[in-house]
């Protein structure tokens, strides 16, 4: 039997298999398999019917995303203003895209009863068995089981993840935000966005750079700084001559335990002006005004960073900890014979093989890293901000994403700087996997 695809089903499908991508469930019924023809024309007339009643109109608003305005009309009866609505380009431009995910759809569907049809038709020529209805039921919770658990799963990926990031990237290219009142109306703009964001000379394109260089060096001291000296406290607590292990796992432990976002609360306010570090300090006669945490920039950055380690290296210290207790005991052995210190020891011993198990781990912490909403928001809330710029001096990608659509009503550039995260996140991070040993060499540690 011919492989069951969509170009087989084309060139050797007779002509009922080949309508069958026109009017669905065609094959079926010549098989008399009627309830699953029923079912595929039922779907067919419901996708007409939608696309005639809705559908249509919907693709219609999408090249112009609307163009009435809202009208103040006088009614001389009741001696009011009544306001005609208007057009509104956000849910034109979420509708249009939505009709499209629908045609795909329906698409897929037309081509499942094409193949529907050409499996029919082979087994009608092969005088083989032509499942029923109910047979074809019972197959879906036997041999076809991946099919039926995977339905709702990839239903939500499409709903919730792949129709929001298309409705998204979309909002990229159109002139959505508080300027010349484009938040209710508004238009596409093809890569203007981009232009601006790109441009070093104006205030929007200064703060991408400045705020995509600190991105880049926030990821990867909080990415190293912690994998490092996670490390380095999981060995201290692992070695031999260590008491209370188990105390000093508990202790870091607790830290995670408690959410994240009271801590960093806390800290900010005893790394406020008035908190209590700078008033101690005060008290002591080690400073006579209060440390700039928050109002210097490289003060802040530096705060940001040593705060992220107290938070960081716990889930290090966890991560770790199993596969530092089962890296060979025989290769430190060969190394004492060989006259080699603790030193030698780590950076040829201990770091390989870590790095060779936990790179996928670094290259998520990395990603994690650049989207660390909570701690920038949360700590610092990205100040210092200077005059006439929209991106504070420890603004990340996403907290600078977050205020230019929450607090500056810029989806437009919004929507722009969440393209340019997940392509530098995605291309980043592909690239480095595939150049490590943990994906060019699956065996093992060598």
């Amino acid at each position: 039997m011919k492989d069951i695809t969509f170009r087989n089903s084309m060139k050797y499908g007779d002509l009922t298999t080949k309508l069958s991508l026109l009017i669905l469930g065609l094959g079926n019924f010549r098989g008399r398999q009627i309830i699953k023809g029923i079912l595929y024309i039922a779907l067919e007339a419901a996708f007409i019917i939608f696309m005639i009643i809705k559908g249509i109109s919907c693709l219609a608003g999408l090249p112009g995303l609307g163009s009435r305005e809202q009208e103040e009309i006088w009614n001389e009866k009741l001696g009011i203003y009544e306001y005609v609505q208007g057009d509104n380009s956000l849910l034109i431009l979420l509708y249009g895209i939505t009709v499209i995910f629908i045609i795909c759809a329906y698409i897929i569907l037309a081509v499942s009863s094409l193949k529907s049809a050409y499996n029919v038709e082979l087994r009608m020529k092969q005088g083989k068995h032509i499942n029923t209805f109910v047979e074809d039921i019972k197959a879906l919770f036997n041999e076809n089981l991946h099919k039926l658990l995977l339905v709702l799963p990839v239903t939500g990926i499409l709903v919730f993840t792949i129709l929001p990031l298309v409705f998204m990237i979309s909002m990229a290219f159109t002139s959505y935000s508080k300027v010349d009142s484009h938040l209710v109306l508004f238009d596409w703009v093809g890569l203007e966005n981009f232009k601006l964001i790109f441009n070093s000379g104006s205030s929007i394109g200064q703060s991408f750079w400045s705020v995509f260089g600190w991105t880049i060096i926030w990821a990867v001291l909080a990415t190293f700084l912690n994998y490092i000296l996670g490390i380095l406290v999981a060995l201290l607590i692992n070695r031999k001559g260590t008491k209370f292990k188990s105390f000093w796992r508990f202790i870091f432990i607790l830290s995670i335990a408690i959410p994240q976002f009271v801590s960093l609360l806390i800290i900010r306010s005893m790394l406020a002006q008035d908190g209590i570090i700078n008033v101690v300090l005060k008290n002591a006669g080690w400073i006579s005004k209060s440390l700039p945490f928050f109002t210097n920039a490289t003060w802040a950055r530096m705060t940001v960073i040593i705060v992220n380690l107290w938070i960081g290296i716990p889930y290090t210290i966890l991560q770790v900890t199993g596969i530092l207790q089962n890296i060979p005991m025989e290769l430190y052995e060969a190394a004492d014979v060989d006259g080699a210190n603790g030193f030698v020891k780590f950076f040829k011993i201990t770091m390989p093989y870590m790095l060779f198990v936990t790179t996928p781990y670094l290259i998520t912490t990395f990603t994690a890293n650049v989207n660390n909403f909570n701690i920038v928001y949360l700590l610092t809330k990205g100040d210092p901000v200077l005059a006439g710029h929209t991106a504070g001096k420890t603004d990340l990608l996403v907290t600078w994403l977050y205020k230019m659509t929450v607090d500056y009503q810029y989806y437009n550039l919004g929507a722009v700087i969440g393209i340019m995260t997940f392509v530098f996140l995605a291309l980043g991070s592909l690239l480095v996997y595939r150049r490590t040993k943990s994906y060019k060499d699956e065996e093992g540690f060598q």
